[in-house]
């Protein structure tokens, strides 16, 4: 073979591998259930066969799967004002959180590592926080109590993106309004206070939060340890470094190691705080790894109306998952750069099953997060998705609408209540394809249809760290296995009753 030849085929076959091609698929969606005006409607999958990668073997099938019917129940947004001026307000304010929240996201942290043996299980429901004025999701632990008193019942935002767990406690001296009662450490006969000399107060407490905690004036081994943790966005929590039973999901956690506020501020809704899910000795995934293995899963319910709820799994026991397709594994990516955060590798991108070609495309070190709602894209991977997006929803023939905050694709959907849209998918290394659902393609903004938004957005610069926010997560297992160094993704419908 002449090498001219030789080398052309070398370049094409480069650029084949590069581009990591995959077919993805549209979906018909409902627009009463992406705002609530009416029952949910089942949505039609047109799956077609993922491209094969260099080196995989195919798969039995054909070149086509058979098409498949799921039901969805999409994000209702009844509980937002009816009133147009005050909801725009409302999103306004909610998604400026999460463009601050993603932003305070490019700065530095830290992480440790954890080595255990699995040895149970827990679950508790996980709900949208859009009650509690937050677009993140929530759920209920039970902290404190005795024999002779109830524990309290708290709502805290999912974090994975952070470590400390902290609620906000009495006596508060700077408290943001919640709707839950604040704890109070008096009512607990379990409760006790961090010493100065303890380890978690010096060395675990710098690796959760960037400063070791702090003492009294005299520094005597019995003072209380306090803890100051603050946000790049600005949000904060200041108090007492302490321990207590915590209750999850049935799971009694003795000695649980906790944030109790007494100085809060920030983004964080009508919550009681925040329950961090990171991979340092104080995150509850680390507290927990003796009993749970260091594996914890979950499931976004795309319905914001309260009647249902997903799930929080902590454990390997898949048994209580609902999954309609296998859990795929991509390798969980550790950055040194940035430690405190779970990143993958995204190879390569779809839109209603053409491939996109951009420059972001094949770098490392993707953020999945479940505190931030809306996905970020590097700059060259935004433009590609909403250019082919725009090319095949456009092609229906809706009409543009204005953009909305940090959302600059929007249409006028008036008067129609079923839409096909063309759904993202992502490969991830090793080969593994994540199609988003339906219900994360499109953010409604206006009741009537008249401002729908493609639920995503661009980072300002190349070199920012691209963020899957938890819109896009919809619908999807998505396993933490921070032992075995991998994440898991499967289709789910997570809408419990």
């Amino acid at each position: 073979m002449p090498t001219a030849v030789r080398l052309l085929l070398g370049v094409l076959l480069s650029l084949l591998a590069a581009a990591e091609v995959v077919v993805g698929k549209s979906g018909v969606v409902s627009l009463r259930d992406l705002d609530g005006r009416g029952a949910a409607r089942r949505s039609r999958y047109d799956d077609t066969k993922l491209a094969e990668m260099p080196g995989e073997r195919k798969k039995a099938g054909g070149v086509r799967t058979p098409t498949t019917v799921l039901e969805l129940k999409h994000h209702s947004l009844t509980v937002l004002p009816d009133d147009s001026a005050a909801r725009d307000l409302y999103l306004h304010r909610l998604l400026a959180a999460d463009e601050s929240r993603a932003n305070s996201l490019q700065l530095h942290g830290h992480r440790a590592a954890a080595s255990a043996q699995s040895s149970g299980s827990a679950e508790v429901p996980l709900t949208s926080g859009i009650r509690f004025q937050t677009l993140n999701y929530v759920t209920t632990i039970a902290l404190g109590g005795s024999s002779g008193s109830a524990a309290t019942n708290l709502t805290v935002i999912v974090d994975t993106g952070s470590d400390l767990t902290w609620v906000q406690c009495k006596p508060c001296s700077a408290c943001y309004a919640q709707r839950d009662p604040l704890f109070d450490p008096a009512g607990s006969a379990t409760y006790a206070a961090v010493r100065c000399n303890a380890s978690a107060c010096a060395t675990s407490l710098k690796a959760a939060t960037g400063m070791p905690g702090s003492c009294g004036s005299t520094g005597g081994s019995n003072e209380k340890c306090y803890y100051a943790l603050a946000y790049g966005d600005g949000s904060f929590s200041r108090g007492v470094l302490a321990t207590d039973t915590v209750v999850l999901g049935g799971a009694s956690l003795d000695g649980f190691v906790f944030g109790c506020g007494l100085s809060n501020r920030g983004l964080f809704g009508g919550t009681a705080g925040l329950m961090g899910l990171g991979r340092t000795e104080l995150s509850l995934v680390f507290q927990t790894a003796s009993r749970y293995g260091g594996v914890f899963s979950y499931c976004l319910p795309a319905t914001t109306s309260g009647d249902s709820s997903g799930s929080l799994s902590l454990g390997a026991d898949a048994s209580s998952y609902r999954n309609t397709t296998p859990v795929a594994y991509t390798r969980m990516i550790a950055d040194p750069a940035q430690p405190p955060f779970y990143f993958l590798n995204v190879t390569g991108a779809a839109v209603g099953g053409t491939p996109l070609a951009a420059q972001g495309l094949g770098a490392s070190n993707v953020l999945i997060d479940s505190g931030t709602v809306i996905t970020r894209l590097a700059p060259s991977v935004y433009r590609a998705v909403r250019a082919e997006f725009t090319r095949q929803f456009g092609a229906a023939g809706y009409p543009a609408a204005p953009g909305f905050s940090i959302l600059d694709t929007c249409y006028d959907l008036t008067g129609h209540d079923e839409v096909k849209v063309p759904l993202l998918t992502l490969r991830l290394e090793g080969g593994v394809d994540v199609t988003l659902d339906a219900a994360g393609m499109l953010f409604v903004v206006r009741k009537d249809g008249s401002q729908v938004c493609l639920a995503m957005a661009s980072l300002s610069y190349e070199d920012q760290t691209p963020i899957i926010g938890n819109y896009q997560q919809k619908n999807k297992r998505v396993v933490y296995d921070t032992v075995g160094s991998r994440l898991g993704f499967a289709d789910e419908d997570c809408s419990y009753a």
